[in-house]
């Protein structure tokens, strides 16, 4: 049996399975060799961040703990490319790595889980919200001073089992994973200028090796350039702020007709008790300067310290 063409690296969640999926599916549609049933070989590889389970990621080492093992296997040439998602990823990439393509970006949003309240407002006062994610824990904190936050792990089916169980009465979810995973109607989606998302959250990228022609050349007949440009401009805004899961930063670019980009951003204290937000529009070619110009400012008005407290 002839070895195949391409070896997809992934984690082996329910949602990293299907994210590798679409994208196995969109090369087999756009690269004629690849549209054979097994020209394509999808290697499930276990990170760090999947083995944690028993205390938030902020305190296991930030960014980098779903994809350094995958990274690792694309670096030795035991996989071709690798399919994350972009809100896991650290601001650069290994020597030898570059991320190749964007998938286009689903829905950004957050959605609020909590029954039959629909809204963060109307959550009751003291109310127990699951969420490990310091991003929106201190955005909550922020808008609901009164609420209980505690640590939820887990995958999408683990928090939404804990919440069920009475482990806690909400929790919040990425719209884009429980799109894809369809499951898109278990919450409400949380308007944006209540909950800012992730840098990178909604967008799947794929990483190969910067040397790989051919499969860089693969990868570009899927590339979405629109989601590319959005997130660019996040990440410029995120290698300035130097951020990582142990400090709350939020950003978010769209590209909107007769607008051109429109890049949101905000830092925060982890307990909601001071937040700091600005906005940029400007032309799509000045995406990565807009996010680090943005940076700048939210560092000036925070002053020094604010991102390390």
């Amino acid at each position: 049996m002839a070895p195949p063409l391409l070896r997809i690296g992934t984690r082996g969640s329910k949602l990293a399975l299907v994210q590798a999926r679409l994208v196995r599916e969109a090369l087999a549609t756009a690269v004629p060799a690849l549209a054979a049933t097994d020209a394509i070989e999808t290697v499930v590889i276990r990170t760090t961040g999947d083995a944690i389970q028993d205390r938030p990621l902020s305190e296991a080492g930030g960014k980098g703990l779903f994809v350094k093992e995958i990274e690792e296997a694309l670096l030795s040439a035991r996989i071709d490319m690798a399919v994350h998602s972009m809100k896991d990823m650290p601001t650069a990439q290994p020597a030898g790595l570059v991320i190749a393509a964007f998938l286009p970006r689903e829905d950004a949003r957050d959605v609020l889980i909590a029954g039959d309240v629909g809204r963060i407002a109307d959550l009751r006062r003291g109310a127990v919200v699951g969420t490990s994610a310091l991003r929106r824990r201190a955005q909550l904190l922020h808008r609901r001073p009164d609420l209980t936050i505690v640590a939820l792990r887990g995958n999408v089916d683990t928090r939404l089992a804990k919440r069920e169980a009475g482990a806690v009465e909400a929790t919040i979810l990425a719209l884009a994973g429980l799109k894809r995973l369809g499951m898109a109607d278990v919450g409400s989606p949380i308007p944006e200028d209540e909950m800012l998302p992730a840098v990178g959250q909604g967008a799947v990228c794929i990483e190969c090796r910067a040397d790989d022609e051919r499969t860089r050349a693969w990868l570009s007949a899927i590339d979405h350039a629109p989601t590319a440009t959005c997130v660019g401009t996040e990440h410029a805004l995120l290698a300035v702020l130097d951020g990582s899961c142990r400090t709350p930063i939020a950003g978010h670019a769209v590209l909107l007709p007769e607008v051109g980009l429109h890049l949101r951003a905000l830092i925060a204290k982890p307990d909601g008790s001071d937040l700091i937000a600005t906005e940029r529009r400007g032309p799509a070619s000045d995406g990565e300067a807009m996010g680090r110009d943005a940076a700048q400012e939210l560092l000036r008005r925070g002053g020094s310290g604010f991102l390390s407290t």
